[in-house]
C-alpha cells in the first residue's frame, strides 16, 4: 500500500485517456493533482503558467502529451515558468533520444528531469501501470510516492524499475513495445490458423482454454478472448493496423547494436502489409489494440461497398 505519510502535490499536463485516468488513480491514493489540458471541460487550470503558479514550490510536474514536438514544446514552456529545485517527469511515448536535450534544457534552469515509460493502457486506472524510469537517484526517490500510487499493488519491483540514467526509461518502454508487437502477431497468426481449418469448430473456446494453466497464457491472450466474445470472427473490423513508431525505433536500435530481432521485425512488417492486403491475423491485432488501449480501429467495408473508416480517438500508446 502507498505510505499516506508521503502524500504529494503534483501538476499533470495532458488529460487524455492515459493522463486523465492517471489523475483519477493518483487522487484516489490521496495525492493532490492539479491538471492542465487545452480542453476546458477536463482542465483544472487555464494555462501552464497558471499550473506553475498554483503549485507550491518545490514543484513536481508530470508531462503526458503526444511525443515529438508537443512534448518538446511543453518542456520549453515549463523551463520558462518553473524554478530551480522543481522536477519534471516526462511520461509520454517519446523517443529516448529526446530525453537528453530535454534534461539539459531544464538542468540549465536548475530543474530536474525524469523520463518514464508507462504501460497499462485504458486499464491502468483500476489495475495500475507498469513504470520504467530514467533519471538521477535523488530525483527518482523524490518521485517514488507518485510511482507507488500509479504502479500495481504488490512488490515494487514487479511494477516499477529505475532503469538507469536519463533516457533509460523511454528506451526500456521502446523495447517493451517492440516485444508487444511480436506477442500480438504470434497470437494473431495462431488465431488465423485455427480459423483456417474446418477441424476446429470453436476457435474462441480454444483460445479461452489457453488462458489458464498453459505456457502461452497472458493478459494479451485474455484481451483477444474478450475481443472474440464481443465479435466472434472479428468480422466488424478491417485488417488495417497502424504503428506508433516505437517498433520502428526498436529495429533501428537493433541495427545500431547489431542485435537480431527477427520476430519484432516480422511483426512490424506485417503491420505494413495490413495496409495493402486483407488479413484475419491483422484484424486480431487491431482488436487487441482497441481492447487494451482504446485505440481507433478501421471498420470493415460494408455490404454496400462503403469504405472502411477509423473509429475512435488516436492514442500515444501502441
Amino acid at each position: 500500500m502507498v505510505d499516506r505519510g508521503r502524500l504529494v502535490q503534483l501538476g499533470l499536463i495532458g488529460l487524455g485517456r492515459m493522463g486523465g485516468n492517471m489523475r483519477d488513480r493518483l487522487r484516489a491514493a490521496g495525492h493532490e493533482v492539479v491538471g492542465y489540458d487545452p480542453r476546458p471541460e477536463v482542465t483544472d487550470v487555464g494555462s501552464v503558467a497558471e499550473l506553475a503558479a498554483t503549485l507550491a514550490a518545490p514543484r513536481v510536474v508530470w508531462v503526458m502529451v503526444p511525443s515529438g514536438e508537443p512534448t518538446r514544446s511543453t518542456v520549453r514552456s515549463l523551463a520558462d515558468v518553473l524554478e530551480p529545485g522543481d522536477l519534471v517527469i516526462e511520461g509520454g511515448n517519446s523517443r529516448y533520444t529526446d530525453d537528453a536535450p530535454n534534461a539539459a534544457q531544464l538542468e540549465a534552469r536548475g530543474i530536474g528531469y525524469i523520463d518514464v515509460g508507462v504501460s497499462g493502457g485504458i486499464w491502468g486506472r483500476d489495475h495500475g501501470y507498469g513504470l520504467m524510469a530514467g533519471g538521477a537517484p535523488e530525483h527518482i526517490e523524490r518521485a517514488m510516492p507518485i510511482f507507488d500510487a500509479l504502479r500495481p499493488e504488490g512488490p515494487r519491483e514487479e511494477g516499477f524499475a529505475h532503469a538507469g540514467p536519463v533516457g533509460a526509461g523511454h528506451f526500456a518502454k521502446m523495447v517493451h513495445n517492440g516485444i508487444e508487437y511480436g506477442l500480438m502477431q504470434a497470437y494473431a497468426e495462431g488465431f488465423e490458423l485455427l480459423s483456417a481449418t474446418e477441424l476446429v469448430t470453436d476457435v474462441p473456446a480454444v483460445l479461452q482454454a489457453w488462458s489458464r494453466g498453459t505456457v502461452v497464457r497472458s493478459w494479451l491472450l485474455d484481451l483477444l478472448v474478450r475481443a472474440l466474445h464481443d465479435d466472434p470472427g472479428l468480422a466488424s473490423l478491417d485488417d488495417y493496423v497502424e504503428d506508433s513508431g516505437e517498433g520502428r525505433w526498436t529495429l533501428q536500435e537493433a541495427i545500431t547494436h547489431a542485435v537480431p530481432l527477427p520476430v519484432i521485425s516480422a511483426a512490424l512488417f506485417a503491420r505494413f502489409a495490413s495496409r495493402q492486403d486483407s488479413s484475419p491475423a491483422l484484424r486480431a491485432v487491431a482488436a487487441l489494440r482497441r481492447q487494451f488501449g482504446g485505440h481507433a480501429v478501421k471498420h470493415a467495408t460494408g455490404p454496400t461497398g462503403t469504405p472502411g473508416h477509423l473509429a475512435g480517438p488516436s492514442s500515444a500508446g501502441d
